[in-house]
């Protein structure tokens, strides 16, 4: 069965989404819910061990959450094909993992059969396509295992051309600028933007503030909740506002959140 791209359709609320890790007794992310349309980014912020990197592994479907449900069009994560759902999702975690091979396979998640125009153009996506030129071989260099013949900055360069291989309709990226220098940083903020432009969601795991740049939402996380979530200048200058309380997590009609929902708006 062949699933089409996420496009239009609006997801229903369902149990509140919460996650905990494969084997834990304690839950990590607890009844979490948002909804974000196509060409929205959305910068999740908050202390160390608020879980932004736990929703992140759930929003991918790397962690099944044990309450509520991922949507994209109203369909859960586990509704789609392993096979399709794949081409959807871009993800780039916080510890970057490349393998042995060329950057150019390690771009195409090792594909039987990668497309290299789709290659180049993650790359150039990513704004690290002269930067790969300027590598011995191109494309063509051989990283050694895990990367290890390239630098911090470059494997976490080549690992967002990656995550952008294909035009994926949801890009997460979590903590995407920890190893970045300025040049890197704009390159991200483009990326995020791109992925707007061309009707994609893009969610990113903000530690560095510059990381929020390219987006228009803003999720903040405390003890593995939400307290705020909204306009990104909205909900900073909130948090910029001396003694102000956190916002509790509501949905419509200020009933608590119930789901954790990513939906394809239409566009055009």
């Amino acid at each position: 069965m062949s699933v089409k791209a996420p496009s239009a359709t609006t997801s229903r609320s369902g149990p509140a989404g919460s996650a905990d890790p494969p084997g834990a007794q304690r839950l990590v992310v607890a009844d979490v819910a948002f909804t974000l349309k196509a060409g929205q980014g959305l910068g999740v912020i908050g202390p160390s061990a608020s879980g932004k990197s736990s929703l992140a592994r759930v929003i991918v479907g790397v962690w099944p959450p044990v309450r509520g449900k991922v949507r994209l069009d109203g369909a859960a994560l586990d509704q789609w094909p392993d096979e399709e759902l794949g081409r959807h999702l871009g993800y780039l975690p916080q510890d970057v993992e490349l393998f042995a091979g060329t950057v150019a396979e390690n771009i195409a998640r090792f594909e039987p059969e990668p497309d290299g125009e789709a290659v180049i153009a993650a790359g150039r996506a990513a704004g690290v396509h002269d930067l790969v030129l300027r590598l011995p071989g191109g494309y063509e260099t051989q990283i050694g295992e895990a990367g290890t013949l390239l630098s911090a900055g470059q494997r976490q360069r080549i690992a967002l051309a990656r995550a952008l291989y294909r035009d994926p309709f949801l890009v997460v990226l979590d903590e995407p600028n920890s190893n970045l220098d300025g040049e890197g940083e704009q390159a991200l903020t483009g990326a995020i933007t791109g992925v707007r432009e061309r009707g994609g969601i893009v969610v990113v795991i903000a530690h560095r503030p510059s990381a929020l740049a390219g987006v228009d939402h803003v999720l903040v996380m405390a003890d593995g909740r939400a307290q705020a979530f909204g306009p990104k200048d909205e909900i900073l200058s909130k948090l910029m506002r001396p003694q102000a309380a956190p916002a509790a997590a509501v949905g419509p009609g200020g009933a608590t959140s119930t789901a954790l929902r990513v939906v394809g708006d239409a566009q055009g």
